[in-house]
C-alpha cells in the first residue's frame, strides 16, 4: 500500500492506536501529521517518533473548538495543497454506572468522540470535495454494537460516531469521498495493560483467535479502508476484534 504524496491527518495520534496508525501511515510513504490534546503530549511523541527515524509533524487544536480546528486545517493545506486521509481516532471513555455519572461528565465525553469528530470531518469535507477525493476514518468500538455494563456514555457516543459514519458516506460517496470506520475490540493500550491478569484472562478465553488485539492490528485495518485497496467500500463499520462471526 503505497501513499507517496498523500497527506494523513490523525487525531489522537500521540500514543496507543492512534501513535501506531501514525507510524503505519509513515512506512507507507504518507506525509503524517498528528493531533494531540496538549502541546507537551505532542512535543513527546514527535521527539519520540524522530528518534525512530519517523519525521511527522504535530499539532493540539482543540477540537471542540470549530474555528481553531479550521485554522490548523487551513495551515496544513495551504503548506501541501491537498489533504488526502483524516483518521478521526481522538476519544475518551467512561466508567461507573448511571446514577455516578454527572451530567458534565456524560457531555464532556460527548463533546470529544461525536462533535470534534463533526467538527474535523465538516471541515476535512471542503477540500476533499475540491480535490474530487478523499477518505475519513473514525474509530468506533465493539461497545457500539453491543452496548457495556457500566459506564454508558462511552458505547452511547460510539452508537453515534457509526450512524455518523454511514450517513456521512452516503452524503459524500458522489463527491468520491470515502468514509468508514474501524472498531476494536479489546486492543493492547495502556488502559487494557493496566488491568489486572485476572480480569483479562476470562476475556481473551472468550476470543476464538485467543489473544487480545495490537495497535498494530487496528492501524493496518486503518490502512486499508485507506487504500486504492478498499476504493469500492464506504460506509462500513469494519470489526476488529477475533471475533468469529456467522
Amino acid at each position: 500500500m503505497d501513499f507517496e504524496n498523500k497527506v494523513v491527518i490523525v487525531t489522537g495520534g500521540t500514543r496507543g492506536i492512534g501513535l501506531e496508525t501514525v507510524k503505519a501511515f509513515y512506512e507507507n510513504k504518507a506525509t503524517v501529521i498528528l493531533f494531540g490534546s496538549r502541546e507537551e503530549t505532542v512535543n513527546k511523541a514527535v521527539e519520540e517518533l524522530k528518534n525512530e527515524n519517523i519525521n511527522v509533524e504535530g499539532y493540539y487544536p482543540n477540537l471542540n473548538n470549530y474555528e481553531e480546528v479550521e485554522k490548523v486545517f487551513e495551515e496544513i493545506h495551504s503548506k501541501y495543497g491537498h489533504i488526502d486521509v483524516l483518521v478521526n481516532n481522538a476519544g475518551i471513555s467512561q466508567k461507573g454506572p448511571i446514577e455516578n455519572i454527572k451530567a458534565e461528565d456524560f457531555e464532556s465525553i460527548m463533546n470529544l468522540n461525536v462533535n470534534a469528530l463533526f467538527n474535523t470531518s465538516k471541515v476535512a469535507t471542503k477540500y476533499m470535495k475540491e480535490q474530487g477525493q478523499g477518505v475519513i476514518l473514525n474509530t468506533s468500538s465493539m461497545v457500539s454494537k453491543y452496548g457495556q455494563p457500566s459506564g454508558v456514555g462511552y458505547p452511547t457516543s460510539k452508537f453515534a460516531v457509526n450512524g455518523l459514519t454511514l450517513s456521512l458516506a452516503r452524503e459524500l460517496a458522489p463527491f468520491n469521498i470515502r468514509v468508514n470506520a474501524v472498531a476494536p475490540g479489546i486492543t493492547n493500550t495502556d488502559m487494557v495493560k493496566n488491568l489486572p491478569k485476572e480480569m483479562i484472562a476470562p476475556l481473551i478465553g472468550t476470543i476464538p483467535l485467543k489473544r487480545i488485539g495490537e495497535p498494530r492490528d487496528i492501524a493496518n485495518a486503518f490502512l486499508f479502508l485507506a487504500s486504492d485497496m478498499a476504493s469500492y467500500i464506504t460506509g462500513v463499520v469494519l470489526s476488529v476484534d477475533g471475533l468469529a462471526r456467522s
